[in-house]
Parts: C-alpha cells; structure tokens; sequence
C-alpha cells in the first residue's frame, strides 16, 4: 500500500498548524470524548479557525447511526417510521447544544431498501415549525418527493409510499423547507437511505453495516459560548463552521476489523466542500451519488460540495493506521474567494485503526467482482437540450416561485442540459428524480472521481458543466419536482426552479396549484419573494 500522492493545490510535506488556544474540547455523550484540536486557515479577512483533530489527542469512538429496522406487512412493503423531534447533544464544553433529529437528538437512523422493494415511511413532526423529509437521490413520484409541496406541520404526520426503481445507491434525507432548509439541516435533520440491488450484493462488496461498510456523514458547525449552535455567522456561502462533526462525534476514529472498509462517504455541509485524500493507505472509487461504478477505480482524491456522496474503498493490513483528511483544492474561484469559501483549509477528518489481526473473510480489492452495469455513452443526439444560466440566486434569471413552471419533462425523453455559472460564487445543480453522466466541464472530460451516476454537479464559474440526464418512471402535471443549488443558503434564498414530468397523454400545465400553494395563496402569503 501507499499513502495517496500531493493532490493539485495542496502542498507536499506542508507542516501541520498547532494547537489552538481553545486547546482540548471536553465533549461527552453520543460516543463522544475528549479531542485534541488544531487550527487551520479560515474564509475570511480576519480568518476564523476550524477546529480539527491533530492526531495526537484521545480520540472518539466513530458513533454509527442505527439501522432502521422497519416493519414488514402482509404484501411485503417496508414500513418505516421516522419522528423529527428536539433533543440536546453534548458536543461544545460550553454546555448542552440544543440539537434536532430523527428518532433521537441529533441527525436518523439509515435507512436501508432494495431495489423492487415497496416502502412505506410515516414521518411525524413534533417540532415547532412546520418541516419536510426530501429523499435526496430518489426516484419517485413527485408528491411523495418531500420538497416545499409536503409541508408537514407541528403535530402531524405525513405518509410517502413508492416502488424503488433504481439500482444500489448511497442517498440521504433531510429538510427541503422553502426559505428554512439551512437553519433545519444545521441543526441536524439528516440521514442516510441506502439502496441496495442484485448485482452489489453478489459482487464482494463489504455489506456489513456499522462493521465494514460504515456510513460517514461530515459536516461543519460553529458554536455560541453556551455551547448552542451559531446560526447567524453566515458568508456569502452560507454557514460556514469552525468545528468539524463526523457522524456527530469530535476527533472520531473508526477500528478496521476487515481487509476492505467502506467508506460511504456524505459532504452534509451547508456550505462548505471537502477534498478528500487518505494518508497512509491507497482509496479506490466504488460509486457517486447515483449509482456504482462498473468496477473500482484507484483515486488519489475525491472532491465533494454539498450534497454530493461519494463511496470509496480503503484496504488495511492489520495494525495498520490511516487518515482521511480533507486538504486544500481548487474550486475555480478567485483565490480570495476560494479561502473565504473554506477551500485552502486542511483538516484531519476519520481516524482508521487497523486491529492487530482481521475477522471475517480477506477480500481483497483486485478480487471484486463487477458491481454495476456498465456506463452508458453520451446521448448522439438527445430529444431535448436545456439551458441552465447561473447567477446571484437565480437560475434562469428568475427566483423560485412555488406556482410557476419552469420546465416541462416529457417521460422517457432523453435530455441534455447545459448548466453555466455566470456567477464568482460557486454553485452546484442537484436535479430531483433523476441521475446523470456528466459529459464534459469546460469542453474538457470529467475528472476521475466524477465518471459515474450523479444526482449533484458541482459548476465552477465560467466553465460550463453538459449532463445527460435519466428520469424517473412517474409521471404528474399537477406535482412538480425541483432544481437548485446545495449551497443551502443560496437555495433558502430561491435559487431553485420546478419541472413536472408529463406523458403523450397529458397536457403541460400553466402553473402548479397543490395544496400547500392554495393555502398560501388563501393566507395572502407570496411565493418565491426573496
């Protein structure tokens, strides 16, 4: 094995920061303990640290969030039942941080379903505001998708039921509020919803969840002094932490028990984006957002912006120790922009500890059979090309607007979409229903870590990104689905436009009336005004 070489924009042999003056963070409950922390380059003028592990404090047992374990009626559907709920968290010396989740304090179980499963998920809100669950990555009809249609107010319950019709894939739930999503990811609605299919299962793929196939949700938080989240120290980015949670834990280390552990990989961040690299051991591509690869693919580096997932292998020898770390990169911004964005930040993220000697079977990556279908070439000639323009919370000029249509989808249209950031801010696209190939970024091909089924793309200002895009089977003139920039603020802010998908039979519709725009429109309440 070899540690994975200098990436482009990071600096070889670079030293490490030292310590901060906050210096060690008592952090208690939840699995977590106490963290040795380091101070590392920040995103503004005056630059603010982010805190991070050093590697040379008492780590934290990498918590795993449970695996949902749903009921099963009598014609096969998978019930599944999630409660969005307050809770504290004991992270920040400070005090208690008060925290939301799901079915617990602070972020949900996983989820897990195979392809051709029926699921059921009955989602109650005991929150005091009215929230949504949007399954990030999903294939499904439009008026289970959890976006601003399904409001979910205090003291209700909201019922989504579909047929997974997509192969193996890492997706995710959270909040898709119109105006609110930021400030209710924060504070820690979020999850993982894993699918599974025939071919992954036979391909020798570690599937032992929480054991060799280990969910890792990364984010970022600053803290008041109570120890309460900072929610105000927003950029022009959005939230921006100072302090990195993997899984909700501080300092986390995770102990390797098989040859190959998989990594499935989250950026659950607001705002910021995260080039992953491992020292000390070699990482190989398994899967994107969307999808597997067709077999795996030796990477030295992964980026991630938010809402992008990736899945990666790492192979230890026992007794071995590796990093995964997050180091600087270019995101094709301004080089002022680019620090203020976070990206010349670098920062230890998961500990991985080989034991002294393995369980289980020894599989190593070269023996991996064929994990997925084979990708699919680019479109010769598509039935539709779209234009996608970027600007300051627009796209397409325009702002979201709850009752208009901004596109009409014919299903089973194969479709091309250009998606151009004319902005300096970075921006990406994340398309509702559907998976796509990238096809090229700037003229030029997709780099390595980007050759595969994606759902979120990440656009650098002035350098055009062409996707294929595949939809989902359902079709509804009356339900409409989304296209928005992860940034979280810039998507609170109406950076975000509707589609609805139509058949030869069904007229397109001049505007969207669901209940959740009826009642607005009855409360004299306007949509879309930013």
């Amino acid at each position: 094995m070899k540690a994975a070489e200098p990436t482009p924009g990071e600096q070889p042999g670079a030293a490490r920061p030292g310590l901060t003056r906050r210096g060690v963070l008592a952090v208690a409950a939840g699995g977590l303990i106490a963290g040795t922390v380091v101070t590392l380059s920040g995103w503004t003028p005056l630059p603010k640290p982010i805190l991070a592990p050093s590697g040379g404090g008492t780590r934290s047992p990498l918590p795993i969030p449970p695996l949902a374990e749903p009921e099963v009626a009598h014609d096969g559907t998978r019930i599944f039942s999630l409660t969005a709920q307050t809770g504290e968290s004991r992270i920040h010396p400070g005090g208690p941080t008060p925290s939301w989740g799901y079915n617990g304090a602070f972020a949900g179980p996983t989820l897990r379903a195979a392809e051709g499963d029926r699921v059921r998920i009955v989602v109650r809100n005991e929150l005091p505001e009215t929230t949504t669950v949007h399954w990030h990555g999903m294939k499904l009809p439009a008026q289970y998708d959890g976006g601003p249609h399904q409001p979910i107010a205090p003291g209700e319950e909201w019922v989504a039921e579909w047929e997974v019709e997509q192969p193996a894939a890492t997706c995710w739930y959270h909040p898709h509020t119109h105006g609110t999503t930021e400030a209710q990811v924060g504070r820690g609605l979020m999850g993982l919803f894993i699918l599974q299919d025939e071919l992954s299962e036979w391909s020798g793929l570690p599937v032992d969840y929480g054991v060799d196939d280990v969910p890792v949700l990364v984010t970022d938080r600053s803290f008041n002094a109570d120890g309460s989240f900072a929610e105000r120290e927003r950029t022009a980015f959005g939230l921006l932490g100072d302090t990195l949670l993997v899984n909700g834990a501080l300092s986390p280390t995770f102990e390797v028990t098989r040859q190959l552990t998989r990594l499935r990989l989250l950026n659950g961040s607001s705002a910021r984006t995260y080039h992953f690299v491992v020292q000390g051991a070699s990482m190989t591509l398994i899967g994107t957002e969307a999808g597997l690869l067709p077999g795996p693919a030796p990477i030295n580096s992964v980026t991630l912006t938010p809402g992008e997932r990736a899945e990666v292998l790492i192979e230890l020898e026992p007794g071995q120790t590796a990093m995964l770390q997050s180091v600087p990169h270019s995101l094709g911004l301004l080089q002022s922009t680019s620090r203020a964005a976070g990206a010349d930040d670098r920062f230890d993220v998961l500990e991985l500890r080989a034991a002294a000697s393995f369980d289980g079977p020894a599989l190593a990556v070269a023996e991996l059979s064929m994990l997925a279908a084979a990708l699919p070439p680019p479109f010769e000639t598509p039935d539709v090309t779209r234009s996608m323009v970027l600007t300051n919370n627009r796209i397409n000029g325009a702002t979201m607007e709850m009752s208009r249509v901004d596109q009409v989808v014919t299903l089973g249209a194969r479709e091309r979409w250009v998606v151009d950031n004319q902005h300096h801010l970075p921006h990406n696209l994340h398309i509702h229903n559907a998976r796509f190939m990238i096809v090229s970024v700037g003229g030029e091909p997709p780099r390595d870590f980007e050759r595969g089924w994606k759902d979120t793309v990440y656009v650098p200002p002035g350098r055009p990104v062409v996707i294929d895009v595949e939809f989902g089977r359902s079709s509804d003139p009356e339900w409409p689905y989304m296209f928005h920039c992860h940034w979280l603020m810039h998507h609170d802010m109406g950076m975000m436009g509707q589609f609805v998908v139509i058949d030869d039979t069904q007229e397109p519709p001049t505007a969207i009336s669901t209940p959740a725009v009826r009642a607005a429109n009855t409360a004299g309440g306007k949509h879309g005004a930013h």
